[in-house]
């Protein structure tokens, strides 16, 4: 049996999840008028709440802010950030600014150069590269990058390649403080760490297979007072916003994950976790001395541990071989995993190419446990063994 080790690339669906998602798959659509899909749609809005009281954040009506299901991280990220460049121009007529980290996800990165294409200028704060905050964006610098037509500041709660958390509620702060508008990347936050301060960020997006939902399904956040443009026209679903049948099972399931996650997520959970993370890292050091863990000392999702492998640079090798053994593993971001080229995140933080060559990502889910981790050392040293042969047989 495979031990799964790439939660951050998607996590594994509870069965209580699942049977969720099959009793709701058999329902009508939301937006008919028969007694079953108007309970769906109450469904829906009730659900909305108990993810705004989870989140800390209060609908319209209260604090002046929404909830939109959408179909997960890459949309949400892509709606929140054009929105709130066409809202600006079209009250403003000025060029926009935006700035952003330069280890974003993929998705922010590539709408970050289309926006260039389109007279937006573009700041990307740089990550240390060095030091106890390796990784992360200096909120200092985010603040001096600030310019008098900034009109929106993107920066993830956590990187999903390495796991470094980002100050978010220090940048959040000084965007308050400008009256610029925040927006914060939550996938890989939501389901692992507290996420009730969210609900002090302007705009927030979530994905549900990243905490044990289906794929397919997210939500957004946003200020009902800001624009958010129609995204997809011809139907009234979310309020003329976004039209298409919505999606009632993907919804409610990723609810209930969202509910089961929130109420394993303590101060204890997390410290165990956090030990047991420790305990691996530690092992791998004294299995491969010449080993290196990116962000070691520094503050990092208590589920993701990076490493540079020794001596051997080609990671789909690893990969491969570590599949064979019963171990399912990363490179790196499931998003760009097919690609050849060096991560951008990786770079960022001051890797060479035969580094990043070199760079293993080993992601958990809450019920992995030390044993797993032990397993997989031991796995690692007999792959190891196992290309060292097969290279020496090649020379």
């Amino acid at each position: 049996m495979t031990c799964y080790l790439d939660y951050n690339a998607t996590t594994i669906m509870p069965d209580r999840v699942l049977q969720v998602l099959i009793k709701w798959a058999t329902r009508g659509n939301a937006s008919s008028i028969y007694p079953s899909a108007k309970a769906a749609k109450k469904m829906m809005e009730c659900f909305k709440k108990e993810i705004a009281e989870i989140t800390g954040l209060k609908l319209e009506g209260d604090d002046g802010y929404d909830i939109v299901f959408t179909s997960g991280g890459s949309e949400s990220n892509t709606w929140i950030i054009t929105s709130a460049v066409r809202s600006y121009m079209s009250l403003t007529n000025k060029r926009p600014h935006v700035i952003t980290s330069n280890v974003e996800h993929d998705n922010i990165m590539m709408m970050m150069k289309n926006l260039e294409q389109e007279d937006v200028d573009v700041t990307y704060v740089p990550v240390r590269k060095t030091g106890p905050d390796l990784g992360s964006v200096d909120p200092e610098d985010v603040y001096r990058a600030i310019r008098p037509n900034t009109c929106i500041i993107a920066i993830m709660a956590a990187n999903n390649e390495t796991g470094c958390l980002q100050p978010w509620e220090s940048v959040r702060t000084w965007c308050q403080e400008q009256e610029i508008a925040f927006f914060c990347d939550a996938s890989q936050w939501v389901g692992r760490l507290p996420v009730n301060g969210l609900g002090a960020c302007d705009w927030v997006s979530a994905c549900a297979h990243k905490f044990g939902g289906p794929k397919g399904v997210g939500f957004l956040k946003c200020p009902s007072k800001g624009r958010l443009d129609a995204f997809i026209l011809g139907g009234p679903q979310e309020m003329n916003r976004r039209a298409g049948t919505e999606n009632v099972p993907g919804i409610l399931s990723m609810v209930a994950s969202l509910e089961a996650r929130e109420k394993e997520i303590n101060e204890e959970s997390i410290k165990q976790r956090l030990t047991i993370q420790q305990e691996f890292e530690a092992l791998l050091q004294s299995v491969f001395p010449n080993i290196r863990i990116l962000g070691k000392d520094v503050n990092r999702l208590w589920n993701t541990t990076s490493v540079i492998m020794p001596e051997v640079d080609c990671r789909i090798r690893w990969v491969v071989k570590l599949d064979k053994e019963g171990f399912a593993v990363s490179t790196g971001s499931a998003c760009s995993s097919g690609k050849e080229k060096t991560s951008h995140v990786l770079a960022s933080m001051g890797l060479n190419a035969s580094e990043a060559g070199r760079v293993l990502r080993f992601s958990s889910g809450w019920d992995t446990s030390l044993n797993a981790w032990d397993a997989l050392s031991v796995a690692l040293q007999d792959v190891f063994q196992k290309i060292i042969h097969s290279e020496r047989a090649l020379e």
